[in-house]
């Protein structure tokens, strides 16, 4: 497999980096295997560093997107928190924009259809651009059109000039996703109607870097977005952030309303561009304490380990995501720590955790087990998660949530 190293800011084409994080050579978060799959594990450098051009944060290196994505084992409609939140942001936007048969939603990276599901159910066409084949093919068999492409300038000229530029376009949890993010944003310009909104989703640097998400550095996340590197980055393709707002998914992410230059941007935007200037995000110091904050968290979640292993307790996890790839292979806790992983996803469930081998189970076998003591991987569904293992609670097991900080619930 490819690893293509970076010198170059991929937005500003700026060569004046500065290092950031390193979390070491780390296997694919999303490439689970099978039990009886020994073979050796290709591991990558894990590192981000900072445009001191733009204030962009990204990966140091990256691997072609088309061997990480073609097929995908992430199905977002298992998650109920994100479902409902995207049914309220639909019923939201038809309501706003008057989203009628004669426009036309389309959303970049549309997974399962768990979003455009919504807008089916309230009449509006939909379009659903999702590069992997697996989950492009459940989408079209739910009643969601589906094109299995990646999305670039030239699928959006296409669809512009096919007649199918976008009222809406939504993208959610991808622009950090994408090597190629200069081409991907002239897509959005060229797709997206005169008067038309493009929605944004993506996790926040200044929550990622303050609540210590280290753990949503994964090979497949090149970008951690700040306000002042994405504004930077969507003027340069005629676009223009005309609101924002920030909402708590996936540890808390920005939502972006952007449109075409000329449209005003809100009070919002600037008081927040603002805010991050106060914050540092634009100089070294922040990113080094940061990082020393990380180090912090990993004697703290492994001596705890340790010492409850120690005592004989037992201990499992809970999310077989992508995030808990990281945060095991980071900490060192393989399957002589941590006993199983329980994950609600069937397309899961028989595998195992790359790196650590650590078996994948039923989200039903915690409460069948009962393990002393569940380390909680997926933290950011902390609440769903809570309140869906009550009866686990109950009979005594204790959940550890270990980002931001280390508690027991």
């Amino acid at each position: 497999m490819t690893f293509d190293v970076v010198k170059q800011c991929r937005s500003c084409g700026s060569s004046d980096l500065a290092p950031a994080l390193d979390l070491g050579d780390q296997p694919l978060a999303n490439a689970y295997r099978g039990p009886d799959d020994v073979s050796k594990e290709a591991r990558y450098p894990l590192a981000l560093f900072r445009c001191r051009g733009c204030s962009l944060v990204q990966l140091t290196g990256t691997i072609p997107p088309k061997q990480m994505f073609d097929t995908y084992n992430y199905f977002s409609s298992n998650s109920s928190t994100m479902v409902d939140s995207m049914r309220l942001l639909a019923k939201r936007l038809t309501a706003q924009r008057k989203l009628a048969a004669d426009d036309l939603v389309v959303e970049i990276a549309s997974n399962d259809g768990y979003l455009l599901k919504h807008y089916v159910e309230l009449g509006v066409p939909v379009l659903g651009v999702e590069p992997a084949q697996n989950i492009a093919a459940f989408a079209r068999q739910s009643g969601v059109p589906t094109l299995t492409e990646y999305f670039t300038q030239r699928l959006g000229s296409e669809l512009a000039d096919s007649g199918r530029a976008a009222s809406v376009i939504h993208a959610n949890n991808v622009m950090a996703h994408v090597p190629e993010i200069n081409d991907f944003v002239a897509g959005i310009s060229a797709a997206l109607r005169p008067d038309g909104v493009a929605i944004v989703e993506t996790p926040y640097l200044v929550r990622f870097v303050e609540d210590r998400e280290f753990d949503t550095t994964y090979h497949e996340h090149v970008f951690y977005y700040s306000l002042t590197a994405v504004s930077s980055l969507v003027e340069r393709h005629g676009l223009t952030i005309a609101d924002v707002e920030q909402i708590p998914l996936h540890g808390g992410s920005l939502r972006l309303f952007i449109q075409h230059a000329g449209h005003p941007s809100s009070e919002r935007v600037q008081k927040l561009l603002e805010a991050e200037s106060e914050r540092g995000v634009t100089t070294d110091a922040y990113y080094a304490d940061f990082a020393k904050r990380v180090n912090e968290l990993k004697t703290e979640v492994t001596d705890l380990i340790r010492r409850l292993r120690a005592e004989g307790a037992t201990v499992a996890a809970y999310g077989a995501a992508a995030k808990g790839t990281v945060l095991l292979n980071h900490f060192g806790l393989d399957h002589h720590m941590i006993d199983f992983v329980v994950d609600r996803s069937v397309h899961k469930q028989g595998l195992v955790m790359p790196g650590v081998r650590i078996p994948i189970l039923a989200a039903e076998e915690l409460e069948r087990r009962r393990p002393d003591y569940t380390l909680l991987l997926a933290w950011n569904f902390a609440d769903e998660i809570l309140e869906q293992q009550e009866r686990y609670r109950a009979a005594g097991g204790t959940f550890i949530v270990p980002v931001p900080t280390i508690s027991l619930r």
